[in-house]
């Protein structure tokens, strides 16, 4: 299966990009990239024949990609150290990456969002029969297999064990639900220590185990851990065709902040993304 790669450039700066998503992700700034990266990651996608570049920047560098022509989809404030507001700035290099969105999708997330207005956080249900878990490396294979089963394609390498298990030693963890021994459902948790935020990603029930509320408890310990390890800011990047993640999210308090317009490739083509966060 084609993968996108991660990769350092500058002094600092960290990108993922490659065909299989026809962009560049600008994931980590490194101030001291600035102005210059920016011609950087232009260069990169021109000459890869790239459709979209997409970049998370701390909002004192938005004034200098706002003049290369990039737009803002998303931001999130408070998201780096507790301090200063990110911005999810973006720019698009085909017609066909900025098409609009359906009638029909736009009506649903619409009214979603009015239903949820001035409703109390959402709590997963209550059941003794399922354990929620940080997951080990030993747990690798049964994570793979899980993701073999929801995705058809995924922007990041999760089907493979190493790549895994390599994420677990640097910045990532993953939980899973458990009954009889047996993983149902998984996510992760993808940390940045340094700026006190992290993602909550990688959410995937296979279609036998849905329908139990099993992202909300993952969701819940998921959130009690980060903040024990001193994170201020949570936010995630939800399909926007998925109603049940969406519906997740709205449901344990994120704040929706913006839409990734035909972003990510993921379960078998590429799909706009809906940005919430939540301050802990």
């Amino acid at each position: 299966m084609i993968t996108d790669k991660i990769e350092k450039i500058g002094q600092g700066t960290i990108i993922h990009h490659g065909d299989l998503n026809k962009r560049v992700y600008l994931m980590k700034l490194d101030k001291r990239d600035i102005p210059g990266i920016i011609g950087e990651v232009n260069r990169i996608a021109r000459s890869n024949r790239y459709t979209k570049i997409i970049c998370k920047v701390p909002q004192s560098a938005v004034p200098q990609f706002i003049a290369d022509g990039f737009l803002t989809e998303a931001q999130i404030p408070l998201f780096y150290e507790g301090r200063e507001t990110a911005f999810f700035m973006s720019k698009f290099l085909s017609s066909d990456r900025l098409l609009e969105l359906e009638t029909e999708q736009l009506q649903f997330f619409g009214g979603m969002l009015e239903k949820q207005n001035g409703r109390k956080n959402g709590e997963a249900d209550p059941d003794n029969k399922y354990n929620v878990k940080r997951l080990t490396p030993a747990d690798s294979e049964d994570i793979v297999a899980i993701y073999r089963d929801v995705f058809e394609s995924y922007p990041f390498p999760i089907f493979d064990p190493n790549y895994i298990k390599e994420t677990m030693e640097s910045h990532v963890e993953y939980f899973g639900v458990e009954h009889k021994g047996k993983l149902l459902a998984l996510a992760s948790a993808e940390m940045d220590k340094k700026g006190l935020n992290a993602e909550m990603t990688d959410f995937a029930t296979p279609r036998k185990n849905r329908g139990k509320k099993l992202a909300l408890l993952l969701l819940d310990e998921m959130e009690k851990k980060m903040k024990k390890q001193g994170l201020k800011t949570l936010y995630t990047m939800a399909r926007l065709n998925s109603v049940g993640m969406n519906k997740t999210f709205l449901r344990k308090g994120y704040v929706y902040s913006g839409t990734a317009l035909k972003n990510t490739n993921i379960a078998g083509k590429i799909e706009s993304l809906n940005i919430y966060y939540k301050h802990i």
